[in-house]
Protein backbone atom coordinates (compact mmCIF):
# COMPACT_ATOMS: atom_id res chain seq x y z
CA UNK A 1 0.00 0.00 0.00
CA UNK A 2 0.97 3.36 -0.69
CA UNK A 3 -0.36 6.35 1.04
CA UNK A 4 0.23 10.59 0.71
CA UNK A 5 -1.30 13.39 2.71
CA UNK A 6 -1.33 17.13 1.37
CA UNK A 7 -2.32 19.93 3.99
CA UNK A 8 -3.22 22.80 2.26
CA UNK A 9 -4.85 26.28 3.03
CA UNK A 10 -8.32 26.81 1.67
CA UNK A 11 -8.07 28.73 -1.04
CA UNK A 12 -9.54 28.30 -4.66
CA UNK A 13 -5.96 28.39 -6.11
CA UNK A 14 -4.87 25.64 -4.77
CA UNK A 15 -7.42 23.14 -6.39
CA UNK A 16 -5.07 23.04 -9.36
CA UNK A 17 -2.42 21.69 -6.70
CA UNK A 18 -4.69 18.83 -5.72
CA UNK A 19 -5.58 18.04 -9.46
CA UNK A 20 -1.66 17.76 -10.17
CA UNK A 21 -1.35 15.60 -6.20
CA UNK A 22 -3.94 12.96 -7.51
CA UNK A 23 -2.41 12.80 -10.95
CA UNK A 24 0.99 12.44 -10.22
CA UNK A 25 0.25 10.00 -7.34
CA UNK A 26 -1.86 7.28 -9.86
CA UNK A 27 0.64 8.27 -12.22
CA UNK A 28 3.03 4.73 -11.48
CA UNK A 29 -0.19 2.54 -11.79
CA UNK A 30 -0.27 3.48 -15.73
CA UNK A 31 -3.87 4.62 -15.25
CA UNK A 32 -5.55 5.48 -18.91
CA UNK A 33 -6.29 8.99 -19.71
CA UNK A 34 -9.58 8.99 -18.79
CA UNK A 35 -8.97 7.87 -15.36
CA UNK A 36 -6.67 10.73 -14.95
CA UNK A 37 -9.13 12.87 -16.26
CA UNK A 38 -11.71 11.40 -13.68
CA UNK A 39 -10.00 11.00 -10.76
CA UNK A 40 -9.25 14.90 -11.18
CA UNK A 41 -12.11 15.87 -11.87
CA UNK A 42 -13.70 14.20 -8.52
CA UNK A 43 -11.22 16.03 -6.04
CA UNK A 44 -11.66 19.19 -7.62
CA UNK A 45 -15.24 18.83 -6.96
CA UNK A 46 -14.49 17.50 -3.09
CA UNK A 47 -11.49 20.38 -2.38
CA UNK A 48 -14.01 22.69 -4.59
CA UNK A 49 -17.11 22.01 -2.05
CA UNK A 50 -14.86 21.93 1.42
CA UNK A 51 -13.42 25.34 0.20
CA UNK A 52 -17.09 27.23 -0.92
CA UNK A 53 -19.23 25.21 1.50
CA UNK A 54 -16.96 24.27 4.32
CA UNK A 55 -15.87 27.52 5.01
CA UNK A 56 -17.61 29.71 3.00
CA UNK A 57 -14.98 30.54 0.52
CA UNK A 58 -13.12 32.95 3.15
CA UNK A 59 -15.38 35.21 2.98
CA UNK A 60 -17.34 34.70 6.42
CA UNK A 61 -14.79 34.35 8.33
CA UNK A 62 -12.12 36.95 9.96
CA UNK A 63 -8.49 36.78 9.69
CA UNK A 64 -7.53 34.85 12.72
CA UNK A 65 -10.16 31.92 12.01
CA UNK A 66 -9.19 31.98 7.96
CA UNK A 67 -5.35 30.36 9.22
CA UNK A 68 -6.73 27.36 10.19
CA UNK A 69 -9.10 26.62 7.14
CA UNK A 70 -7.47 23.97 5.88
CA UNK A 71 -8.21 20.96 3.48
CA UNK A 72 -6.79 17.85 3.57
CA UNK A 73 -6.18 15.07 0.69
CA UNK A 74 -5.06 11.71 2.05
CA UNK A 75 -4.42 9.13 -0.99
CA UNK A 76 -4.02 5.58 -0.93
CA UNK A 77 -3.12 2.92 -3.31
CA UNK A 78 -3.62 -0.78 -3.06
CA UNK A 79 -3.04 -2.85 -6.11
CA UNK A 80 -5.01 -0.63 -8.26
CA UNK A 81 -7.80 0.61 -5.98
CA UNK A 82 -7.24 4.06 -5.51
CA UNK A 83 -9.02 5.49 -1.91
CA UNK A 84 -9.00 9.44 -1.92
CA UNK A 85 -10.18 11.14 1.19
CA UNK A 86 -10.81 15.12 1.16
CA UNK A 87 -11.61 16.32 4.74
CA UNK A 88 -12.52 20.06 6.41
CA UNK A 89 -12.80 21.20 9.46
CA UNK A 90 -15.40 23.38 8.13
CA UNK A 91 -19.33 23.94 9.31
CA UNK A 92 -20.48 20.49 8.52
CA UNK A 93 -23.45 19.05 6.34
CA UNK A 94 -26.52 19.20 8.03
CA UNK A 95 -28.51 16.65 6.09
CA UNK A 96 -25.93 14.83 4.03
CA UNK A 97 -28.79 12.83 2.02
CA UNK A 98 -30.53 16.47 0.90
CA UNK A 99 -26.54 17.24 -0.15
CA UNK A 100 -26.64 14.71 -2.27
CA UNK A 101 -29.52 15.56 -4.29
CA UNK A 102 -28.64 16.91 -7.89
CA UNK A 103 -28.83 20.57 -8.67
CA UNK A 104 -28.97 20.93 -4.73
CA UNK A 105 -27.12 23.61 -3.53
CA UNK A 106 -26.64 26.02 -0.43
CA UNK A 107 -25.49 28.73 -2.20
CA UNK A 108 -28.25 29.58 -5.14
CA UNK A 109 -26.93 33.02 -5.85
CA UNK A 110 -23.30 31.67 -6.64
CA UNK A 111 -22.28 30.68 -10.53
CA UNK A 112 -22.15 26.58 -8.81
CA UNK A 113 -25.17 24.08 -10.36
CA UNK A 114 -25.64 21.97 -7.30
CA UNK A 115 -23.92 18.95 -9.80
CA UNK A 116 -20.43 18.37 -7.18
CA UNK A 117 -21.37 15.02 -5.32
CA UNK A 118 -23.12 13.67 -8.68
CA UNK A 119 -20.13 14.38 -10.47
CA UNK A 120 -17.79 12.62 -7.19
CA UNK A 121 -20.31 9.96 -8.05
CA UNK A 122 -20.15 9.55 -11.69
CA UNK A 123 -16.09 9.58 -11.90
CA UNK A 124 -15.76 7.27 -9.10
CA UNK A 125 -16.96 3.97 -7.19
CA UNK A 126 -17.97 4.72 -4.74
CA UNK A 127 -18.37 7.88 -2.66
CA UNK A 128 -19.27 8.35 0.56
CA UNK A 129 -19.82 11.53 2.88
CA UNK A 130 -19.16 12.05 6.81
CA UNK A 131 -20.14 14.97 7.94
CA UNK A 132 -20.97 16.16 11.56
CA UNK A 133 -22.50 19.66 11.55
CA UNK A 134 -20.10 22.28 13.40
CA UNK A 135 -17.08 19.72 12.99
CA UNK A 136 -16.42 19.46 9.35
CA UNK A 137 -16.78 16.87 6.71
CA UNK A 138 -14.64 13.67 5.06
CA UNK A 139 -15.73 12.43 1.67
CA UNK A 140 -14.15 8.99 0.92
CA UNK A 141 -13.89 8.44 -3.02
CA UNK A 142 -12.64 5.19 -4.11
CA UNK A 143 -11.99 3.82 -8.00
CA UNK A 144 -10.64 0.49 -9.52
CA UNK A 145 -7.87 1.58 -12.12
CA UNK A 146 -8.00 -1.05 -15.28
CA UNK A 147 -5.14 -3.30 -15.62
CA UNK A 148 -1.99 -1.21 -16.83
CA UNK A 149 -0.84 -1.78 -20.31
CA UNK A 150 2.29 -3.60 -18.41
CA UNK A 151 -0.14 -5.84 -16.63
Amino acid sequence: MNRITLEMDALAENVAIARVAVSTFISPLDPTVEEVTELKTAVSEAVTNAIIHGYGNNSDNDALEKSAQTVIITMFSENRLITIHVSDKGIGIENIETAREPLFTTKPDAERSGLGFTVMESFTDSVEVISHPGEGTTVKMTKTLKPGASE
